[in-house]
């Protein structure tokens, strides 16, 4: 009796543990298909690396030890910056480290093993790593991608719409294979009732047009 007893232990422990099992995989299952049904899936930024430096940003150069020769720059729009003993250097299109090491080199000639850091205080981001936004948005123009980057995210970074916008009549353009796409977005109906289903996941170089409403 105690065997059968025990048997039937293990096997309700079996079923249990089972059943646990199966509503884990279950619930993983849901939220991976609610999060692509924001709309398309997320550009794959594995092979994006670290940040590349663009036209715009603020950067702050510090060299250890060596107050005098740390400052923060800005990137002009010829993609150079310049510091003290270094001038002139690109700096468009490198990573921060790449960045480092180059005015390392530079500044090894003036002082001994030295020791850069650079911070990028405020991204711009290169041309081809911005959306754009165009028309009747209440501060038109780019801005920098971030990984997983939504719709909204977009607009609050612009400050929504203005009160002329015909937001359900917007469109998002994207480069596909070389090919302009666009696609019709409700931006309205996002921002003023809440709809989620419009809030897509965007793209680097997506450009999204809010024309102007025709009264």
């Amino acid at each position: 009796m105690w065997y059968q007893h025990r048997n039937k232990q293990n096997s309700i422990t079996s079923w249990i543990c089972a059943l646990s099992s199966a509503l884990v995989l279950a619930a993983s299952s849901s939220v991976a298909f609610s999060q692509d049904s924001l709309g398309g899936s997320a550009p794959d930024t594995g092979d994006m690396g670290e940040y590349l430096i663009g036209p715009g940003d603020t950067l702050n150069v510090f060299v250890w030890r060596q107050p005098e020769l740390s400052q923060n720059v800005p990137v002009r729009p010829d993609g150079m910056i310049s510091t003290p003993l270094v001038e002139d250097m690109v700096a468009v299109g490198k990573t921060p480290s790449q960045l480092a090491q180059d005015i390392e080199n530079i500044l090894s000639e003036y002082i001994r093993s030295p020791e850069v850091t650079i911070i990028v205080q405020q991204f711009v981001g290169t041309f081809s790593a911005q959306i754009r936004v165009l028309g009747q948005a209440v501060n038109p123009g780019t801005v920098p991608y971030r990984e997983r980057m939504t719709l909204l995210d977009v607009m609050l970074e612009v400050g929504g719409l203005t009160e002329f916008a015909a937001g359900n009549r917007s469109r998002l353009v994207r480069a596909v294979d070389g090919k302009s796409d666009e696609k019709r977005i409700r931006l309205d109906n996002l921002l003023n009732r809440g709809d989620l289903d419009e809030n897509l996941l965007v793209q680097p170089g997506d450009v999204i047009v809010i024309p102007e409403a025709i009264f």
